[in-house]
């Protein structure tokens, strides 16, 4: 593995971990935070191994149609993306079942990793 792709494939690990760590602490607005910043940073990890760049974008289902993820990968992509904003800014309030919803996203990026793995 190139050493940038390593970074990014790295600091993506990194972020998982900060995520779960969040989780445990109750901390669910970071949790979501950092599975998109994990999820994010793999896929552009993946792109800068096939194509030798990256899109200086955050929406997570373009980057995992530039890199051909299955279908049900990429609707984990869109409800992410649709969803982190929250955790971003204080002016959007947390859903109230947000606890379930970073428990889920965890689950999501975990897979999602674990399928970026495999093409690294």
């Amino acid at each position: 593995m190139k050493e940038e792709v390593k970074r990014w494939w790295n600091k993506a690990k990194d972020d998982l971990e900060k995520a779960k760590i969040l989780f445990d602490n109750k901390k669910y607005d970071g949790t979501v935070f950092f599975c998109q910043q994990s999820v994010e940073k793999a896929l552009k990890a993946l792109l800068l191994k096939r194509k030798g760049s990256i899109r200086k974008v955050h929406d997570l289902v373009e980057l995992g149609k530039d890199n051909s993820l299955p279908r049900n990968l990429l609707d984990y992509c869109k409800e992410i993306t649709q969803s982190y904003t929250y955790s971003r800014y204080p002016d959007i309030d947390e859903p109230e079942d947000i606890r379930e919803i970073s428990k889920k996203f965890l689950k999501y990026t975990e897979e999602i990793l674990k399928w970026t793995e495999k093409k690294l």
